[in-house]
Order: C-alpha cells, then structure tokens, then sequence
C-alpha cells in the first residue's frame, strides 16, 4: 500500500526536529497529520506516543513518526498497542531493515540523540523501503 498519510508527533525535545520532517513530508507530496505538541513547554510523550497509534489504527495514517528525547519512551508507548509495530532507529541500516523484515510503520528518532541529517536519512529509508514479506510475514503476523 502506497504511503499517503504520515501522522507525526513528539514530546518537547522533538519539536524542532518534527518541524523540520514535517516540511520534508509534505514536499514528498504527503498529508501530514501533525498531532503536536506546538511549544516547548514539557509534556508526556505517552499522550502523544496514543495519538499517532490511534491514527494508525483507524486508518488514517499508513506510517508514524514518533520523537522524544532518547526515543525509549515513545517506543514502549506506541508498542503497547496492536497494530503498531514501531522502531526506534538511529541509522538508515536499521531503518531500511526494520522495513524490510518488520514492517514496521513508526518510526521513533532520539531527538536529542541524532543529528538533523541523519533522522531526514532515516526518514528516506523508512518511507521508500518495502516489506519484504515472504519468511518474514510469518513473523510479523505474530505480533498482531
């Protein structure tokens, strides 16, 4: 299924980050469901990591990008879900391989952790690499 929607969303530590994706989201030609915060002021990346779920869920949004500070928080947040299966991820290998082997639909960047060149890398890999299915969907549906 091709990606037409992509929800976005991160904690005070990813705003700027989230900004920066947003804009390269959106000269792909994709919607953007940003679903904030839009300040800086501390808030709980849990409440954020259940708005992109919620998205994916019902359909909304084929992929997810998550940020907060380590990435930690975020990722035990949107896995607690069933549909979800994020990845937090630091380098195009393992954003290219989660794709390929997990069919993963968010991505989680440390934002304090990863340089704004690496997460657009990462970025890149996650929405142009396919699930490669085959030995790997037989996996993958265990975690439904």
């Amino acid at each position: 299924m091709p990606v037409k929607a992509v929800a976005l969303a991160s904690d005070h530590w990813g705003i700027a980050l989230k900004t920066a994706l947003s804009q390269s989201l959106r000269a792909r030609g994709l919607k953007v469901l940003d679903l904030g915060p839009d300040s800086e002021d501390a808030v709980d990346y849990s409440d954020f990591a259940d708005k992109v779920a919620y998205e994916i869920v019902c359909g909304k949004a084929e992929r997810g990008i998550l940020i907060c500070g380590s990435g930690i928080g975020m990722s035990i947040a949107a896995n607690r879900h069933r549909q979800v299966r994020a990845a937090l991820c630091r380098d195009v290998d393992s954003t290219r391989l989660t794709r390929q082997h997990n069919d993963a639909n968010v991505l989680i960047l440390p934002g304090a952790l990863i340089i704004e060149s690496d997460a657009q890398a990462c970025l890149g890999a996650f929405l142009d690499t396919a699930f490669e299915g085959g030995r790997h969907a037989r996996r993958v549906a265990k975690l439904a």
